[in-house]
């Protein structure tokens, strides 16, 4: 067993499980840590994608007593079946637009000049949402209705762009449509559960030519890593928007946009695309 690729492995789980969830893109981090780790070609690129499986597994652990309710109750509370109509609504507009520009998207924007400037720009938005006086007018993720989440699967689109951050998309979109900060990041966490799962699962059917015992260790390794890592992350962010802004991510992404591009240009460091 390579030893060195499940060391890789490790580091990419971690970059997944620390970023999926917080506004600063888990895809345009694992881009640029593939770079600089030369994890590439495609069975690099199918693991970077299903290891957000795992991180999807902490969410459902996380909210385990919340879907056990919504699932057990949906035919008897109009708030449960509502959140399910909401998650489903909210899925389609990426799931439609995945599926139209999905290779062209990866063709051409899956470079590390185009996740810099779109963490650059993501950044810029953030501060502007956060400076932006917002009026909240759904307080819960209960008191969502299909139009809300219409709107927040719309911005959730955006997060085709790699370097965007779907959970930055999804929770900045969710407060300029009048979510509060809670409701926005605790929908942004449920919605995560059909977008990543059905995401892993149709790749790992149309790459399952890729598919080999060989690699077992990698995705052991890889996933169990995502999942440790998401865990503490969806805890501990729960706990930091009830006090705090997103400022602190998008002056992060807005340096580390920076930093890439300016090694980029003066060949300080040599990216390469995955």
């Amino acid at each position: 067993m390579d030893l060195l690729l499940l060391v890789k492995a490790a580091i990419l789980g971690v970059i997944e499980g620390l970023t999926e969830f917080l506004p600063i893109s888990s895809t345009g981090h694992l881009i640029l840590g593939s770079a600089l780790l030369d994890f590439t070609g495609d069975r690099a690129k199918l693991f970077l994608i299903v290891i957000q499986s795992a991180a999807i597994l902490a969410v459902v652990w996380e909210f385990r007593q919340k879907i056990a309710h919504a699932l057990l109750n949906a035919t008897r509370e109009r708030s449960a079946l509502q959140l399910f109509i909401n998650v489903a609504i909210a899925f389609l507009p990426l799931a439609v637009l995945g599926l139209i520009f999905g290779k062209w998207l990866k063709a051409h924007l899956f470079n590390p000049p185009v996740v810099a400037t779109s963490f650059i720009i993501g950044g810029l938005i953030i501060l502007w949402a956060e400076k932006r006086q917002n009026h909240v007018r759904v307080e819960t993720m209960e008191q969502m209705g299909w139009k809300d989440g219409l709107k927040v699967g719309i911005a959730q689109a955006f997060a085709l762009i790699p370097g965007t951050s779907r959970s930055g998309s999804t929770i900045i979109g969710g407060m300029l449509f009048g979510l509060s900060r809670k409701a926005a990041t605790e929908f942004t966490f449920f919605l995560a559960i059909p977008t990543l799962g059905v995401a892993s699962i149709y790749e790992l059917y149309k790459e399952r030519a890729l598919l080999s015992a060989d690699d077992i260790g990698m995705w052991a390794v890889g996933m169990l890593s995502s999942f440790i890592s998401a865990f503490f992350v969806v805890r501990w962010l729960i706990r930091f928007v009830s006090t705090h802004s997103f400022r602190v991510f998008a002056w992060y992404r807005i340096a580390f946009g920076l930093i890439v591009l300016l090694t980029w240009q003066l060949g300080l460091v040599h990216w390469v695309d995955v």
